[in-house]
């Protein structure tokens, strides 16, 4: 998943720097800035899977909306589940909004370039810190 959001952001020519991790584990550090990750910077936008190995997307989601430095940072739950309960579980934990994950890659870059037009060219978010 992480090398299709790669692709589909340098398909889309997506600007930004992406900086991906592999589990909720390194989510969190990244996040806390902790281990590896002491020089990781804040990131604009938060892309998270709800399928996450070790700590699950949910639990990330909650943890990033409960600590006063992260909660300000949008989070696009960006997953393959179509899920009803993870759709609400997903709003009622604060996600800025949910997209399930379309199977053909064209629709894919099709909304990667959508998240990207509409977080950093349409809406205003506050400046860190």
């Amino acid at each position: 998943d992480i090398r299709l959001t790669q692709e589909g952001l340098k398909e889309a020519k997506v600007a930004n720097i992406l900086h991906a991790v592999t589990n909720g584990r390194d989510a969190l550090d990244f996040l806390h800035q902790r281990g590896a990750y002491t020089a990781s910077p804040r990131p604009d936008l938060i892309l998270l899977d709800l399928n996450l190995p070790g700590i699950s997307g949910h639990t990330v989601l909650a943890e990033i909306k409960r600590d006063p430095s992260l909660l300000t940072i949008p989070v696009v739950v960006l997953t393959s589940s179509e899920s009803e309960a993870d759709i609400v579980k997903s709003y009622e934990e604060h996600a800025n909004c949910f997209i399930s994950k379309p199977v053909d890659f064209s629709s894919f870059l099709d909304i990667v370039s959508r998240i990207e037009s509409f977080w950093f060219s349409i809406v205003r978010l506050p400046q860190p810190g």
